[in-house]
């Protein structure tokens, strides 16, 4: 018997009367919703249905104050493509509109390879950002840094790893203008072995890592004395930076200095009753 000739099917009363309308729910409800989706799902897929989703993706704080890119690039391994000015401007043309849509009340930013001209576009109309990470943003300078400290005062986490362009220059700024500052990573590349970051990342972009270790030291000790927690990992860090740090930051509870190969047995042991 051919199918096409078959007679079609019955349909059942009690699935049709029991799809659920979603085009029917109240902008409250989408909003609800929405809040519990990822990122890439609200911007590729939710706004894209019809205008009242788009609405409701745009108009809440409760969806809007946070911008996380950062669960991506851990998903993938670290590319080559990732280190060029065409991937800095999408990552810029994304922050920009994230910071748009949330009509300046982000709270949150955690991104990767973005540029000054975006870090400061966000600070300037989220002045009540709180949690900043900028890991790995080749272009972002001192004097960028020292603007988001003036027009973010409440942060309260930085991660400024793995920037080699930011220096101990824009640290007592830093201090000066967040004093509610608790958490502050300055994580290295591990330069003993650059091989696993050579033919990814530019060589010139490994050779120009800072190499005022103390300096910076010198400067978080004197100006944050409010840090918990501070993240050190593959830092030129010696003895003696690791002690000025212990003398200003009475308040730290951990200390990451994982990888810093100049500090010794006795150096470490000197600053176990700080963070225990």
């Amino acid at each position: 018997m051919n199918i096409l000739s078959r007679p079609p099917l019955e349909e059942n009363p009690t699935e049709s009367t029991h799809n659920p309308d979603w085009a029917g729910l109240i902008h409250e409800c989408l909003i609800n919703i929405f809040s519990r989706l990822p990122l890439e799902d609200r911007w590729k897929g939710a706004m894209l249905v019809c205008k009242p989703w788009m609405e409701a993706c745009q108009d809440s704080p409760l969806i809007n104050n946070s911008f996380d890119l950062e669960c991506y690039f851990e998903t993938y391994t670290d590319s080559a493509h990732w280190w060029t000015p065409e991937f800095e401007s999408k990552i810029d043309a994304i922050l920009i509109s994230a910071v748009n849509l949330s009509y300046g009340l982000l709270k949150r930013i955690r991104v990767s390879h973005c540029s000054d001209h975006a870090l400061i576009f966000a600070a300037q109309r989220c002045p009540k950002l709180e949690v900043l990470s900028i890991k790995s943003s080749q272009s972002v300078s001192d004097a960028t840094i020292i603007e988001v400290s003036k027009r973010c005062p409440l942060l309260k986490e930085l991660d400024m790893s793995f920037c080699h362009k930011i220096t101990y220059i824009s640290f007592p700024s830093i201090g000066r203008n967040c004093p509610r500052l608790k958490l502050l990573k300055r994580n290295f590349m591990n330069l003993q072995d650059s091989s696993q970051y050579r033919g990814i990342v530019p060589n010139e972009y490994i050779d120009a890592c800072p190499q005022g270790f103390d300096s910076e030291a010198a400067a978080i000790a004197g100006s944050m004395p409010n840090l918990l927690s501070i993240d050190l990992m593959n830092s030129g860090l010696s003895g003696k930076g690791l002690a000025l740090i212990s003398e200003g930051c009475l308040n730290l509870e951990t200390l990451d200095l994982r990888g810093c190969d100049n500090l010794s047995t006795q150096n470490l042991i000197s600053v176990l009753p700080l963070v225990m």
